[in-house]
């Protein structure tokens, strides 16, 4: 039988943690001083329990310190050096900042930018098209303002709203930022960065004509839905050219007033009508991209759709039902760990030249986190026998022959 090398000198756990240097993590420990006053349960070992814990969709904090335990005698292979208790969990994602965790995620986006990304789009438009989307997770407590109104029977729920930017070209968050359930959406429009070269879009709750002005001003674009109050008067009706999509009714020039304290001004903006076929109805969209055909706006609206998808993605494979704190800090933390858990596999999936479903991949990594399985050889090949060569214990890194040749 020929000799297979499917066993790994790691576990699957251990190879999953490897793609996150000890430099990105010592940096960051640094930047936000993460480990003041802390003796034994440092930021790295958080951070590896907290990845345990999306791993293994842990809810509760028993779950993952009586999970953890399996690591006994063997924490040098994931490097971490203290496994927590209950109690010593609670008091580090009550108390250690959640800005060490979006650090360490925003540092893993930048290394794997180019394993992730897919420049199909950009070299089509010549512009990167960013999609921007919230999604509400209910709390069982109310750490944060809930939206709706009060209950006449039992207790209200808090809620966070995750609002986010993602590539249209990859399938993983950017730009995330927290608020309660209750805030508006518009607000987070002047998170977003503007530049000639970005096109953003997003759904009518985001209308807000003062920001529409900034990203002309900025020549960035914009596409989303008109609101059906809205009020605007019709300035010019371009021409509908045989070659643009028959769905096309209508392609109009429009102007809206925005009011700024007591003066007023105004905005013209490109108004589409688009029949869609297959949901037999009719949209219509808002957008200052005057040179791009109507038909081109209507399809990069439908681009719009990819984020719904990311966020399903986490909320089904990831613990956000749940969570291991009954405070803000130990929330933020828990949704940042569950982005990285996300990246990670994101990572692996675009790394592999077998189709696999995402979910499928997180399973399969769940069941056989502390096997070990040479991950990559394994997915790749599935269906071959295995047998463990004793002759080679120094197995590569996890992508370290995939990402040499990217």
């Amino acid at each position: 039988m020929g000799k297979n090398k499917y066993f790994s000198s790691k576990s699957v756990f251990g190879q999953l943690i490897s793609l996150i240097d000890d430099s990105m993590i010592s940096k960051a420990v640094i930047k936000y001083d993460s480990d003041r006053y802390v003796k034994h349960f440092k930021s790295q070992d958080h951070l590896f329990s907290m990845i345990f814990c999306c791993l293994e969709k842990c809810n509760s904090l028993r779950e993952v310190a009586g999970g953890m335990v399996g690591l006994s005698g063997k924490e040098e292979t994931v490097r971490i050096n203290h496994l927590p208790k209950k109690s010593t969990l609670a008091d580090a994602n009550k108390n250690r900042k959640e800005a060490f965790f979006e650090e360490i995620y925003n540092n893993l986006l930048a290394k794997f930018n180019g394993t992730l990304s897919d420049s199909r789009i950009f070299k089509v438009l010549e512009k990167e098209i960013k999609i921007v989307d919230s999604t509400t997770i209910s709390l069982v407590i109310d750490i944060l303002q809930c939206v709706g109104r009060k209950p006449i029977k039992g207790k209200s729920k808090g809620g966070i709203k995750s609002h986010s930017v993602i590539n249209a070209d990859e399938k993983v968050p950017h730009l995330v930022w927290f608020t309660p359930a209750t805030t508006h959406d518009h607000q987070f429009l002047k998170k977003l960065k503007c530049d000639e070269n970005t096109v953003y879009i997003f759904d009518k709750g985001y209308n807000d004509y003062k920001a529409f002005e900034h990203f002309t001003a900025q020549s960035t674009g914009f596409v989303t839905r008109i609101k059906s109050n809205a009020r605007y008067a019709v300035i010019h009706e371009n021409d509908i050219p045989e070659p643009i999509h028959s769905g096309i009714l209508s392609d109009e020039i429009i102007e809206v007033d925005i009011h700024k304290d007591k003066e007023k001004s105004k905005l013209k903006l490109r108004k589409i009508l688009y029949y869609d076929r297959e949901h037999k109805r009719t949209f219509e969209f808002i957008s200052n991209l005057f040179e791009f055909r109507a038909d081109t706006i209507a399809a990069l609206y439908k681009i719009r759709w990819q984020i719904e998808l990311v966020f399903k993605q986490i909320k089904q494979n990831f613990p956000l039902k749940y969570f291991l704190g009954d405070n803000e800090n130990a929330i933020k933390i828990q949704i940042y760990c569950v982005l990285i858990v996300n990246l990670l596999m994101s990572v692996i999936k675009k790394s592999l030249k077998r189709q696999w479903s995402f979910s499928n991949l997180v399973s399969f990594c769940r069941i056989h986190l502390f096997n070990y399985i040479h991950l990559t050889k394994f997915l790749e090949s599935p269906e071959k026998s295995w047998e463990l060569d004793t002759k080679n214990d120094n197995q590569l890194g996890l992508f370290e022959q995939y990402l040499s040749t990217a």
